[in-house]
């Protein structure tokens, strides 16, 4: 999932220093647009403020590859049908790709499976979403309700939270049946008639795959262009810290990345400009991290840093996601011992500069 963390200067920058979008449009609910020599571009809708996905077709001489999927409703559901009926011209879908874990990407890919596709996403991601699938919880558990009040989340908040069903996997994501191909780091795929080789990220999701070839890449969300893929930390690795991840994994791709490259991103539209991109992706946290350490003289709770980090208050159904981001950022500072940490009287931790 993502927050959008650039202001519409920074966008207003990015068209002069050289992103470029080479499809200003995207494809309409049903179709699909070229994007490359077999090649589809396709977009599916979601519940939220970031409200569509970006999913892909290639085409090989038996069928069709997926990339990622949508969430499972009957929404999604009866879109694939018109585009499997339409842009896919009845040919069948032999393998899904998903290249990350979170619902809007490996939603579907269960339902392509019962209908005879291979799955194939990198070990990681399918044993964490396999797991997640099978966990229903009717409650946030006692750990979820802890982290929260760790993060500063206001009493009242808390309290209403505690009494409702909390976000489930397994009401966006349809059921998952054993088996699955696993993609490797640094290994080859063919697809539409070309090699390509998978390169994980991490940060944003644990080994999230992309894949490179030629002028060509399909990023997911560790590529995007205009917003900043989530990173956060959740209550099953409270102490994580996804951000030193994240930075590794875009500076382990700046010396692959060129200019003449089109990405083709999980969300927004696709985009040339890599280098940039992933100077800008490096600087934003760089500077949400200085600006957050100015902060820090008082000390604060991660639920009263949005400001610093997001350069205004969030509030509404982004408020969870804005939290495990804030609580990211504070443990990469707290991972470097530029901060220290103390619980405060209503359980809160209270974070300040060292």
């Amino acid at each position: 999932m993502t927050t959008d963390t650039f202001t519409a200067d920074s966008l207003t920058a990015d068209s002069a220093w050289g992103i470029r979008h080479p499809f200003p449009d995207a494809p309409a609910e049903g179709e699909a647009i070229t994007v490359a020599p077999g090649i589809l571009w396709m977009r599916l809708p979601l519940p939220m403020t970031l409200d569509h996905v970006n999913v892909y077709a290639l085409e090989d001489s038996d069928g069709w590859t997926l990339i990622d999927t949508g969430m499972a409703s009957k929404r999604s559901r009866a879109i694939w049908q018109r585009l499997l009926d339409g842009p896919l011209a009845g040919r069948p879908v032999r393998r899904v790709i998903v290249t990350h874990h979170h619902p809007d990407h490996v939603g579907l890919a269960g339902w392509f499976q019962e209908q005879g596709a291979t799955l194939l996403m990198p070990r990681t991601a399918w044993l964490y979403a396999r797991m997640l699938v099978l966990d229903e919880q009717p409650l946030p558990t006692p750990e979820a309700q802890l982290f929260s009040q760790r993060a500063g989340m206001p009493p009242a908040m808390l309290a209403e939270r505690a009494t409702g069903r909390p976000f489930n996997f397994c009401d966006v994501v349809a059921p998952m049946p054993l088996g699955f191909a696993p993609l490797a780091d640094g290994g080859t795929i063919r697809m539409a008639g070309r090699d390509w080789t998978i390169r994980f990220g991490s940060g944003h999701a644990p080994d999230h795959a992309t894949f490179w070839s030629g002028d060509l890449i399909l990023g997911g969300d560790q590529l995007l262009p205009g917003i900043s893929a989530n990173i956060g930390v959740y209550p099953t690795e409270p102490d994580a810290d996804p951000l030193t991840d994240w930075l590794d994994s875009c500076r382990r791709f700046q010396p692959l990345a060129r200019q003449s490259q089109l990405v083709l991103p999980g969300h927004k539209l696709p985009f040339t400009g890599l280098p940039l991109r992933l100077t800008q992706m490096i600087d934003n946290h760089l500077g949400a991290l200085d600006r957050l350490l100015a902060h820090l003289a008082p000390p604060r709770t991660a639920a009263d840093c949005f400001v610093p980090l997001f350069k205004r208050d969030i509030t509404g159904p982004a408020y969870g996601m804005a939290l495990v981001e804030a609580v990211a950022h504070l443990n990469h500072l707290l991972h470097q011992g530029r901060v220290s940490r103390d619980l405060s009287p209503d359980g809160a931790w209270l974070w300040q500069r060292v």
